[in-house]
């Protein structure tokens, strides 16, 4: 197995709100210096929720990074200290005014390890029940249901886009038990 490269330096070079953005300096294995660009994410997770009929509860709202709207699974980021479940309580109620009755992982996976840390972890819930929490104050989010055979239709047409929610549909159409 060949070695790690040896880190030299790491200077922030701008902190965030969401994330800090690092200029590391490596010393490769066989000498090289190399330059990376990370951005330092605490990470954030994404939830499959399911109401009473079986149908997936997703969100809609304004990204700016795409320009447009997006349908998506809810999702949200690790508050420091925070466990990943305790996100997903949170998030649920803050998203779609819901809590979980019971939160299964389905795994996870990096967002892009080439030059973020960001790690989403993937849980579906069901048992939902009404709870509401206040969101940010910058979210404008639409909830909307669909079928499992909708949401499929919908990555397949491309109105279901983001990475995050097309592995969290897919994931679990996969591991779900019949």
């Amino acid at each position: 197995m060949p070695e790690h490269p040896r880190l030299l330096s790491s200077t922030t070079a701008y902190r965030g709100h969401l994330f800090d953005v690092e200029l590391d300096e490596l010393q490769m294995p066989n000498g090289v210096i190399a330059r990376r660009e990370i951005i330092r994410h605490p990470g954030a997770v994404c939830m499959v929720p399911l109401d009473a009929e079986g149908s997936i509860v997703l969100v809609t709202q304004y990204r700016h990074a795409a320009g447009r709207r997006l349908l998506e699974l809810p999702a949200g980021t690790l508050e420091p200290g925070e466990e990943p479940a305790a996100t997903v309580v949170r998030e649920l109620q803050e998203e779609i005014g819901m809590r979980p009755g019971t939160v299964e992982p389905l795994g996870g996976f990096f967002v892009a390890p080439g030059y973020t840390t960001e790690y989403i972890w993937l849980y579906v819930c069901s048992g939902l029940s009404p709870a509401q929490l206040d969101g940010d104050d910058d979210e404008d989010i639409e909830v909307e249901t669909m079928t499992p055979a909708q949401a499929l239709a919908a990555i397949e047409s491309g109105e279901i886009c983001d990475a995050k929610s097309v592995i969290g549909i897919l994931r679990w159409q996969r591991l779900k038990k019949p």
